[in-house]
């Protein structure tokens, strides 16, 4: 069961021109992150980001994320922030100032933890379909983060976190991962 928006996360929407109801154009979407989320409930917060409409997805993309948010991903996927910047080759002293100063993550970081967050959100769809009875009580974030971190068959023996830090890299995870609800092998 996903949790409410409002537990999760709020977005507002600021209208560049004062006063008036600017066009959809002009306006910025913020993101302000419950930084109190338990690891389990990343999941969730994935799935409510990447499950908003096109247009949301992408004004978020141009505002930035919360630079905190890459400290609920580690700790969601069981591993220490330090591991998760390597993977996602991200200054590890600039999302520190980020987070620090409350700032948005912005370019590589940014789409980097977007990435993940579909990724996220795909691992929780993919064991929410899951007709195992021990789905139920999967922690998706700690099974994904083991399986990145996992040589896998359908990448050619590579652990899919060494290849989260490029665009098509994370295309060719997400297809992996996609491929195990069908058993299929790629």
């Amino acid at each position: 069961m996903i949790l409410p928006e409002s537990s999760l996360f709020t977005l507002e929407v600021e209208a560049q021109a004062r006063g008036t109801r600017a066009p959809a154009a002009n306006e910025r979407l913020h993101i302000k992150v419950n930084k109190k989320l338990r690891p389990a409930q990343v999941a969730d917060l994935a799935a409510r980001i990447t499950g908003l409409e096109s247009s949301k997805q992408v004004a978020l993309e141009r505002a930035g994320l919360p630079a905190v948010l890459l400290s609920l991903l580690a700790g969601a996927l069981g591993m220490p922030r330090k591991r998760l910047l390597e993977m996602l080759a991200v200054s590890r002293a600039s999302v520190e100032e980020k987070i620090s100063s409350s700032e948005p993550l912005r370019g590589d970081a940014n789409r980097r933890t977007f990435n993940l967050l579909r990724l996220l959100a795909q691992a929780r769809e993919l064991v929410d379909s899951s007709t195992a009875p021990e789905a139920a009580e999967l922690d998706v974030g700690a099974w994904l983060g083991r399986w990145i971190e996992t040589p896998q068959p359908a990448l050619g023996g590579q652990r899919p976190s060494r290849l989260l830090d490029t665009e098509t890299g994370t295309r060719v995870v997400e297809r992996a991962l996609g491929a195990l609800r069908s058993g299929a092998y790629v």
